[in-house]
C-alpha cells in the first residue's frame, strides 16, 4: 500500500465517507481551496493507479468508490508513523501524548481499563 499525499488522503477521506462518487460530487464535498476540476480528476486516477479506488463507467464518465478501507488505511498510516516517530513503541506514542497534554488522566485510566478486560 502507496503513502498518500495530503490532498490524495483529503480526496480518500471524501471517498470514504461518500462511499461512491463522480468527480463533481467530490469537489462538492472539498471545504479547503478547490482544485480546478481536471486537477482534482488527475488526483482520483492517481489513486486508482495507487490501488485505492476503482470505478464504474456511465458513458464518459466515472463513478469511484474505494477499494481500501478506511480502517486497513488507518492501521497501515499508524503502524508507520509508531514506527518511525515512535521507535515502534506505543507506550512512547502514549507518553508523547500525555506530555503534550493531549490525554487526560481519566483517559488512561479508562484505556487501561479497555486492556485490563482483553486479558
Amino acid at each position: 500500500m502507496q503513502k498518500l499525499t495530503n490532498k490524495e488522503e483529503e480526496i480518500m477521506h471524501i471517498i470514504w465517507q461518500l462511499e461512491k462518487a463522480f468527480v463533481k460530487e467530490i469537489m462538492a464535498e472539498i471545504t479547503t481551496k478547490k482544485p480546478h476540476y481536471n486537477t482534482l480528476s488527475t488526483i482520483v486516477r492517481n489513486l486508482e493507479e495507487k490501488g485505492y479506488v476503482s470505478h464504474n463507467a456511465y458513458g464518459n464518465t466515472h463513478q469511484y468508490y474505494p477499494v481500501v478501507t478506511k480502517e486497513a488505511y488507518r492501521e497501515k498510516f499508524m503502524a508507520s508513523a509508531i514506527q518511525n516517530y515512535f521507535n515502534d513503541s506505543y507506550k512512547n506514542v502514549v507518553s508523547f501524548f500525555a506530555k503534550e497534554e493531549k490525554i487526560s488522566v481519566d483517559d488512561l485510566k479508562e484505556i487501561i481499563n479497555l486492556i485490563e478486560k482483553e486479558k
